[in-house]
C-alpha cells in the first residue's frame, strides 16, 4: 500500500506526531514494502537522505509507540516493522524468515486462517508472533537453477 506525503502527515497528525520528514519518509518506506522491515532496509529503501542512521530509527521506535508500525519479527534478534495504518489493527499473521537470503515475508491470509483456532488459546495465538523458518520460493527457485 502507497501512501502520499499528504496522507502520511494526516496519519501522523491524528497519532499526535510532528510530521518531520524522517517520520513521514519511514512511514511511506513501511507502508510501500510487503514485508516487514529491519532498520538497515529501511536505510536502504530510502537511500540518499540527509537524515543519519539515529534518527531513522528514533522514527521507527516512535511510529511503534504510537502504533503506526508494530515489530511483527524478531529474528536474529533484529526487530523488523510493518505499517499499521489503523488504530488497533495488528499486523498478526505468520512470517517466513529464509534463512539463505535473510528475508523475512509475510505468510498468504489463507495460511494464516488454516491455523486459527478456537478456545482457550485463541487470544493467545493470535496475539503471539508466529514465524516459519526455512528457504524461501526464490531460494528454492534459485537452488533448482544452480543444479
Amino acid at each position: 500500500m502507497r501512501i502520499t506525503k499528504d496522507k502520511a502527515r494526516q496519519l501522523l497528525k491524528e497519532f499526535s506526531l510532528r510530521a518531520t520528514a524522517p517520520r513521514i519518509a519511514v512511514l511511506r518506506a513501511l507502508a510501500s514494502s510487503a514485508d516487514p522491515l529491519s532498520h538497515t532496509e529501511v536505510l536502504k529503501h530510502l537511500g540518499k537522505t540527509e537524515c543519519d542512521p539515529a534518527t531513522i530509527y528514533r522514527s521507527l521506535v516512535k511510529l511503534r509507540d504510537v502504533g503506526l508500525a508494530t515489530v511483527v519479527s524478531r529474528a536474529e534478534g533484529i526487530d523488523r516493522y510493518a505499517f499499521t495504518p489503523k488504530q488497533n489493527e495488528g499486523h498478526s499473521h505468520p512470517h517466513f524468515l529464509c534463512e539463505d537470503c535473510g528475508r523475512v515475508a509475510c505468510l498468504p491470509t489463507e495460511f494464516a486462517e488454516s491455523i486459527s483456532v478456537k478456545g482457550p488459546w485463541a487470544r493467545s495465538i493470535q496475539n503471539a508472533l508466529v514465524q516459519f523458518r526455512g528457504e524461501c520460493p526464490d531460494c528454492i527457485d534459485h537452488s533448482r537453477k544452480d543444479r
